[in-house]
């Protein structure tokens, strides 16, 4: 049996890159790839798909059928190009001074190259606890494929004890993150000319008083910053990603949505913003709107809640993150990713994979080289405590 090479590396990754899986795209081709890919290897290979069958998850197993195994996971989905100044092809992966660019090099499909690198081999070992490989849909719009995917193991019986999440952090090991909740809020107002406001409601309006009270917020959060925290910023965060609405500077806008999140260090900071914007919606800015039209409303419509990584005591993942790694302590970070959804499920989940967080879902995204090959290193490792 021979080890996984970092040219075997490369060139699975520049298959992977190939492959444009933004998440408004289908990333079925990509999956019928890694069907194939794993099947060959003679792996038990399931695809769940989504409502409207043009997405799906893959998850395939190596080794016994038993409890108790370990997964390797990262998303197939990658963020738009759209907008962005690249230097080369987006989709086509260009190796230059040490690094592979190309979308997704960096967030996630360098990990998912070295896992499926690291798998011809282990399929050639008596294996005596299963080697997972759970590869999702959706996980930068909402975390869909993952949620989906907890439910699945659970229906077929399926138990890992632990799951390794790949997201790019240099190979540090990260043992928490923030939850990260999305959401969007739509206001109907009334439309009208522009020279007599007072006739109409300017839903715009009404979405700059609810911005402005979750900026409030935000400030509010930050007093509620826990002692000692590690997280950077160390208080639950509120962010405004994009307002859309009206149909014209000379009338009265009827409709806006406010896109927004919130990423809270602990469940009593989202039970906070909740409470507050019921009360502000319900008894100010509703009851001032259907005063003039009855018809006026405002919804907030619940894109992903996606509870964040907790720090515990005990850590199986993380004790065997340690092991391979040779890490003696591990950080926490700001972004969000899929681990919380494991550790809900009562899999031990932990966070490491090659990569800079700062590259993903930038123009010209990159992958240095030399964190592939700690990562090889690393699923090596991970390889060697399953014979």
């Amino acid at each position: 049996m021979s080890g996984a090479t970092i040219e075997d590396t490369k060139q699975i990754l520049g298959q992977l890159v190939a492959f444009s899986t933004i998440s408004h795209d289908s990333n079925l081709a990509m999956v019928d790839y890694l069907a194939s890919f794993f099947g060959q290897l003679g792996a038990r290979v399931f695809l769940q798909h989504n409502e409207d069958g043009e997405k799906a998850n893959l998850f395939a197993t190596l080794g016994p059928e038993k409890d108790g195994g370990i997964v390797l996971s990262g998303h197939s989905d990658v963020v738009p190009v759209e907008g962005q100044n690249w230097s080369s092809d987006p989709f086509k992966m260009v190796e230059r001074d040490g690094r592979l660019y190309g979308r997704g090099t960096c967030d996630m499909k360098g990990f998912l190259a070295c896992c499926l690198a690291t798998a011809r081999g282990a399929a050639e070992l008596n294996l005596i606890r299963p080697l997972h490989f759970a590869f999702t849909y959706d996980e930068e719009v909402g975390c869909f494929g993952a949620q989906a995917l907890m439910n699945e193991l659970a229906r077929r019986g399926i138990k890992p004890s632990a799951a390794l999440i790949g997201e790019p952090t240099m190979m540090r090991v990260i043992e928490g993150h923030k939850g990260c909740y999305e959401y969007t809020t739509n206001f109907v107002g009334l439309e009208g000319h522009g020279s007599q406001p007072d006739l109409g409601v300017n839903a715009i309006q009404y979405a700059a008083r609810f911005i402005a009270h979750l900026m409030e917020l935000g400030q509010r959060l930050k007093d509620r910053a826990m002692a000692g925290s590690r997280f950077d910023p160390p208080w639950a965060t509120i962010q405004i990603g994009r307002i859309f609405g009206g149909a014209g500077r000379n009338i009265i806008a009827g409709n806006c949505s406010v896109e927004w999140e919130l990423r809270p260090v602990q469940p009593s900071d989202a039970a906070l913003v909740k409470k507050s914007l019921d009360t502000f919606i319900n008894q100010q800015l509703l009851p001032e709107m259907k005063a003039v039209s009855p018809s006026a409303n405002i919804e907030t419509i619940v894109v992903g809640e996606v509870e964040g990584l907790q720090v515990v005591a005990q850590s199986e993942a993380r004790d065997i993150v340690y092991e391979i790694t040779g890490a003696n302590g591990a950080d926490v970070v700001a972004f969000g990713t899929e681990a919380g959804l494991f550790q809900e499920a009562g899999i031990s989940a932990i966070i490491c994979g090659p990569g800079s967080i700062e590259q993903a879902h930038k123009p010209n995204e990159f992958v240095e080289i030399d964190q592939l090959k700690s990562c090889l290193k690393m699923l090596a490792r991970l390889q060697a405590k399953l014979v």
